[in-house]
């Protein structure tokens, strides 16, 4: 997961990410990664100006599809919007700091 991540923070994009479904446009990828002890998700977005963002890391625990579980979901939406205003104020900071606003 960790070269995946790396890879996006480069600009590319690993063979074991997808866009995560649920979520307009193709900024929001999931990583998922299977061993011995069972199956794990990251969640990241790269639409933002400063960097790749992890959402969420868990562990699938759910033998009910490959669906990923509402509370998840829900947690990566509440991310999804803070790392958007930790994004903006970052951008608007810069800004200032260049005099460019």
């Amino acid at each position: 997961m960790a070269h995946a991540l790396r890879l996006a923070q480069n600009g590319e994009k690993a063979a074991s990410a997808k866009p995560l479904k649920g979520f307009s446009g193709a900024y929001v990828w999931e990583i998922v990664e299977c061993d011995r002890s069972g199956t794990y998700r990251c969640i990241y977005v790269v639409k933002f100006q400063t960097g790749v963002y992890a959402l969420h890391a868990f562990q699938k625990k759910s033998h009910k599809g490959i669906a990923t579980p509402q509370e998840h979901l829900d947690l990566i939406k509440r991310r999804l919007k803070l790392a958007a205003e930790m994004d903006a104020e970052a951008v608007a900071r810069e800004k200032k700091r260049k005099g460019l606003s």
